[in-house]
């Protein structure tokens, strides 16, 4: 049963404090992988491996060959692959918008200041693929880099599925290794024999794989913490049935995975926990959602709509939700200020932005939206600004430029503008 509780600060605080201390059991853990990994390579990644995804590297290669992708692609539905190309034609339109353009415009007479865009070189794409193959992430993360212009695109997932593998080859990916886990993160950062260093990984992950993300992120760049499903409905009203339907489709992610209601209504809380009960029953028993729902999700009763959007901001979920006519108009949408994405209106299911909206599915998670949004084109590019100065534009820089520096001590900034003055270096 969905636990119902009132919203006060003590229960805000739990949520919390639960949500801090599962990242910091998994940092301790993937720690002493991404260590392991760095120090030894293939060995520690075949060992770990073994270990945690029960595959023998050592008896099957690493990398998937042509020839099983060429299988996997016969193998799938007309209708899948067409799925496929729907979900990606959409998440590159919208890739089109958000790719950051090059500039360059005049300052100040003689001083021109540009914007080149570079892609990034070489990415790894994590796929999360403990129960299944996520499909989708692969169509999320190398969809904006392939029209970014990356150069080198590698996917890791443990087990790929057919369907994973005829995405690929649909896309365009070519390099796919059998890896996942922390240790597949390390290997990515830090290079192996096996497996090239690269220069940013994306994609979401379980906490082991977040934490991962997040400690090697000072060597190679990371996209965002993008980890256990957060998944928020604010409702005072509206359809129990579809509000049950969305919790659940995030809380079937994984055992860690938390949806919540947020309300002002007793009686919404008291049908959808009874819907939540019905729908639940429905699943298979091994779904992930029957541990998650009880362990990690509730049904919070606010005591106004201003202390359920502040509760929110703090909170900051991956997903809100916001089903009511107010949610349609935007109104309510400009009250919630923290959150990875949002779906507007009671026909907006937050599966359509998990897979085929346009909208990236990748986003922050562990409070990481009151920072930044979800995975954009822009991620995947350098933005490098370009400063061409004139004779004219130096003379009009020159005086205030040396005041700044001499107030600064920085007595050699104020002479490498001096001696293009004078031409005589001065002691």
């Amino acid at each position: 049963m969905m636990r119902i509780l009132n919203l006060t600060s003590v229960v805000e605080r739990q949520l919390l404090r639960a949500r801090q201390t599962r990242h910091t059991q998994a940092e301790r853990v993937a720690a002493r992988i991404v260590r392991d990994v760095q120090h030894r390579g293939d060995a520690a990644l075949q060992a770990w491996t073994k270990k945690l995804d029960g595959l023998d590297l050592r008896r099957q290669p690493v990398w998937i060959s042509r020839r099983e992708i060429q299988t996997a692609t016969k193998s799938v539905s007309p209708n899948f692959l067409r799925a496929v190309t729907h979900a990606a034609r959409n998440v590159c339109r919208v890739a089109e918008r958000q790719l950051p353009r090059p500039w360059q415009f005049e300052v100040q007479p003689g001083v021109r200041i540009g914007q080149s865009v570079q892609p990034i070189q070489s990415i790894g794409c994590y796929i999360p693929g403990g129960r299944h193959a996520l499909v989708s992430t692969l169509v999320m993360t190398a969809t904006p880099a392939l029209l970014a212009g990356v150069a080198r695109i590698i996917a890791v997932c443990p087990h790929p599925s057919p369907e994973l593998l005829a995405a690929a080859n649909t896309l365009g990916v070519s390099e796919i290794a059998r890896i996942g886990g922390a240790q597949a993160i390390a290997a990515l950062a830090y290079g192996t024999h096996s497996i090239p260093r690269v220069d940013k990984i994306f994609g979401p992950g379980n906490r082991f794989v977040t934490a991962a993300k997040q400690l090697i992120s000072s060597d190679c760049a990371i996209d965002l913490p993008a980890g256990p499903t957060e998944a928020i409905v604010l409702a005072s009203g509206g359809n129990p049935s579809w509000i049950a339907a969305d919790l659940l489709a995030q809380a079937e992610h994984a055992p860690d995975a938390g949806s919540f209601l947020v309300t002002t209504s007793r009686t919404l809380a008291r049908e959808v926990q009874t819907v939540v009960a019905s729908q639940l029953q429905q699943l298979p028993s091994n779904n992930p959602a029957h541990v998650s729902i009880r362990r990690a999700g509730a049904i919070l009763i606010a005591a106004s709509l201003r202390d359920a959007c502040d509760f929110i901001n703090r909170f900051a979920p991956e997903h809100l939700s916001l089903p009511s006519a107010d949610g349609v108009r935007g109104d309510l949408a400009k009250r919630c200020t923290a959150s990875g994405t949002i779906f507007l209106g009671p026909y907006a299911a937050q599966p359509l932005g998990d897979y085929a909206s346009g909208s990236n599915h990748v986003l922050p998670t562990g409070g990481w939206a009151r920072r930044r949004g979800g995975l954009s084109a822009a991620d995947f590019v350098k933005c490098i600004s370009t400063q061409s100065i004139s004779r004219e534009g130096f003379n009009h820089l020159a005086d205030d430029v040396q005041t700044l520096a001499r107030s600064e001590g920085l007595v050699a900034h104020a002479n490498a503008v001096e001696v293009r003055r004078s031409g005589v270096v001065r002691p």
